[in-house]
C-alpha cells in the first residue's frame, strides 16, 4: 500500500508519539518496518576511518578505533539508547559486528554496500546474512550513477535488496536525487540523506566557492536544499552530516544548533546518524542530550 505523508502522519503503527528505546536511556525510537529504530543512530565512518576532514584525522580514527575500542563506543550507545549502527558493509565491519554479537552485544545494524566489492549483488547477500535491519546503496555510487545518466543501475540494485528482505534505503547527496526518485515511484522504504552536496567536481565546487576547492566543499547552504525533501517525502528519511564532518563541533550550542535545523525539517519518524570519536571527550551521553534538546525546541 502506497501511502501519501498526511496517511502517514495518522497512521497509528507508525506510533509517532515515539517511545524511548527499549535499551535503555532516554533515546526516542520509531518504527523501522518490524523493527524499533533509535531516533539517534552511531554512524560508521569514524570507526572505517573516514573523517572527511584529512588524511591526518583519517589515520588518527583508525588508530584509535582498535576492535575493544569500537565494542566499548557500540556497548556505551546501547546503555543510552542508541539501538542501531550504520555502517558500510566491508569485511572489516563484519568481523567486527560478528564479534561483538557474539559476546552479547545486541545493536541493531544498517548496512551501506561497499562500493568497491566486485559484485554488489553477491556483496547484498552477504551483508544480508548477518541479518541487517535495512541496507542502502551507497550515496557516493548512487550520485555517481546519476551524474554518468545511469541512475536506473542503482534502481536494479535496489531490487536485489528488497529480495533480501529487510528495509530498503537509498543512499545520496544530491538533492535533485530524490526529486527523480519520488517522480518515478521506486520501490524503497527510506532515504539516506546527506545534508551536503558531496558529489560535486572540484570545478563546479571553485565555481559555488568563488575559490579554488581541493577535497571536498561543506557548504551551509546546501542543507536547507536537502532538508526540504526530507520534509516532502512521506518516506522515512535518515539525515546524516548533520555536524559537517565536525565543522559545526565547535561548541555545544555550535552542535544543538545544527541538530536543531535538522530537527525542524524532520518528520517525527525520521533519524539522525551521527559518527562519534570519543578520543578527547565523551560523545554519546553528550549526543542524546543535544539530540534531546533539539527534538524539544
Amino acid at each position: 500500500m502506497n501511502l501519501g505523508r498526511r496517511d502517514l502522519l495518522r497512521t497509528p503503527a507508525l506510533a509517532l508519539a515515539a517511545s524511548p528505546s527499549a535499551f535503555g536511556g532516554s533515546v526516542p525510537a520509531v518504527p523501522f518496518g518490524k523493527h524499533r529504530l533509535s531516533r539517534l543512530i552511531v554512524g560508521g565512518n569514524p570507526v572505517s576511518g573516514n573523517s572527511h576532514v584529512s588524511p591526518q584525522l583519517d589515520r588518527q580514527m583508525a588508530d584509535f578505533f582498535t576492535a575493544a575500542r569500537v565494542k566499548t563506543l557500540l556497548r556505551n550507545c546501547e546503555k543510552n539508547g542508541i539501538n542501531t549502527w550504520q555502517s558500510r558493509g566491508d569485511r572489516h565491519i563484519m568481523r567486527l559486528l560478528r564479534e561483538y554479537r557474539l559476546e552479547g552485544g545486541r545493536i541493531q545494524w544498517i548496512a551501506q554496500t561497499a562500493s568497491e566489492m566486485a559484485d554488489i549483488p553477491r556483496h547484498i547477500q552477504s551483508m544480508a546474512a548477518l541479518n541487517p535491519i535495512g541496507i542502502y546503496h551507497h550515496g557516493s555510487q548512487t550520485d555517481k550513477f546519476w551524474r554518468a545518466g545511469k541512475i536506473e543501475e542503482t534502481r536494479e540494485m535496489l531490487k536485489r535488496i528488497r529480495q533480501t528482505g529487510v528495509q530498503v534505503g537509498l543512499g545520496t547527496h544530491i538533492p535533485e536525487v530524490v526529486d527523480y526518485v519520488e517522480s518515478k515511484g521506486w520501490d524503497l522504504d527510506f532515504y539516506m540523506a546527506c545534508i551536503y552536496n558531496l558529489s560535486r567536481s572540484p570545478e563546479e565546487a571553485s565555481r559555488l566557492a568563488g575559490q579554488p576547492v581541493t577535497g571536498e566543499l561543506f557548504w551551509d547552504p546546501d542543507r536547507e536544499k536537502m532538508l526540504e525533501r526530507v520534509r516532502k517525502t512521506s518516506r522515512q528519511c535518515l539525515i546524516f552530516k548533520v555536524y559537517g564532518a565536525s565543522r559545526l563541533c565547535r561548541t555545544a550550542e555550535d552542535r544543538e544548533k545544527a541538530l536543531r535545523l535538522a530537527a525542524g525539517y524532520a518528520k517525527p519518524y525520521d533519524c539522525f546518524v551521527v559518527g562519534m570519536y570519543p578520543r578527547e571527550s565523551e560523545q554519546v551521553r553528550e549526543n542524546c542530550r543535544l539530540l534531546a534538546r533539539a527534538l524539544r525546541a
